[in-house]
């Protein structure tokens, strides 16, 4: 299941390992149409591009219905993006392939943040349903 989760001064982590191709993963991270599937907190997406890039804006819904803006602050084709929700920095995506078909994909949560791992870990969960 969850194959670590680590902390530092800056961020948790907590990552999973997938047998599929990183490439796979990252259109489903990246594909704002996706992302209620597979986060918890995304309750809907409004955004101009459906495919995220670097300083990508749109807003979310989150679960309790606030509709706040986001905007993609770190982007790393294949390899990692993050964002701010309503200003704030929140998680970073990172995929790195594992080998032997394998992919992982870690989640950063800022550390003032870390509770907000559990809910990232119930996405990994979901991931693994739409993958599988």
């Amino acid at each position: 299941m969850i194959q670590g989760v680590t902390i530092s001064f800056l961020n948790t982590a907590v990552s999973r390992s997938f047998r599929s191709p990183c490439s796979h993963i990252w259109e489903l991270l990246t594909d704002t149409a996706t992302w209620p599937r597979w986060g918890p907190s995304v309750k809907a997406v409004e955004c101009g591009n459906r495919f995220i890039r670097q300083g990508t804006e749109g807003r979310v819904k989150t679960a309790g219905g606030i509709w706040l803006p986001f905007i993609i602050t770190g982007y790393d084709e294949g390899r990692f993006w993050s964002w701010k929700v309503a200003g704030i920095p929140a998680t970073g995506h990172r995929l790195e392939p594992r080998g032997d078909g394998l992919c992982q994909l870690t989640f950063e949560v800022p550390l003032l943040a870390a509770p907000y791992a559990y809910i990232c870990k119930i996405a990994l969960d979901r991931i693994a349903g739409i993958l599988e």
